[in-house]
């Protein structure tokens, strides 16, 4: 019998979001498991809903993020850099993922991944959908075709839809994970994800937290 999906919510604009899709991939295959990958905007879950400010706008909270990120990336051996880019936010990218997505998922997570690393790598834009329309393109993607997908309604109300749909699971940060119905949230519960999909309960055992690649 085939097992459920790993479900990952995801936003662009987290470095934290990154580090979760740097690792649940191998993540799963070690289980025999394949990854659901779907967007949600944390502008919507964090700021309107939570009422909350990002991180980087709290005090106290935003210099431990300026502390944890870079040795995150160090233990997961990643690579990561700040951009220090202001006001950008990830609509465009997103709608661009679930257009790929109905066409071809598979595409649609090496995109996904590539616009991370743009971001968090390279410390590139992808607020503007040309911007994104550059990360597509090396994948084979038609550049115009993208741009004129991802202003249509469809493209517009199949985001909504996607984060309704997170919404309405109880997601509210990234990157989040529900496997068998249980709701992980965060990078640094990786270790938990593991443990589940080694044992299917919460039983003290061994520690599946991983080690530094």
């Amino acid at each position: 019998m085939n097992q459920a999906p790993i479900e990952f919510y995801f936003d662009f604009v987290s470095p934290y979001g990154y580090f979760g899709s740097t690792q649940i991939e191998a993540i799963a295959a070690r289980h025999g498991r394949v990854v659901d990958w779907r967007p949600v905007l944390i502008g919507v879950t964090v700021l309107k809903i939570m009422g909350m400010k990002p991180l980087t706008e709290t005090p106290l909270k935003k210099d431990y993020l300026r502390h944890d990120a870079p040795r995150m990336a160090s233990l997961l051996g990643v690579p990561f850099r700040f951009h220090d880019r202001k006001g950008g936010n990830s609509l465009a990218a997103s709608r661009a993922y679930l257009w790929l997505k109905a066409r071809d998922a598979v595409l649609a997570k090496r995109f996904a991944q590539d616009i991370y690393r743009r971001l968090w790598v390279e410390g590139g834009d992808i607020t503007a959908a040309q911007s994104v329309a550059e990360v597509a393109a090396p994948l084979g993607i038609d550049p115009k075709e993208l741009l004129a997908a991802i202003e249509t309604p469809q493209a517009k109300e199949a985001l909504k839809v996607a984060v309704d749909t997170a919404v309405s699971k109880g997601v509210f940060g990234v990157p989040y994970f529900i496997v068998d119905g249980e709701p992980i949230w965060g990078s640094d519960r990786l270790w938990m994800l593991e443990h589940w999909l080694q044992r299917g309960s919460w039983g003290a055992g061994q520690d599946f937290r991983p080690s530094p690649q």
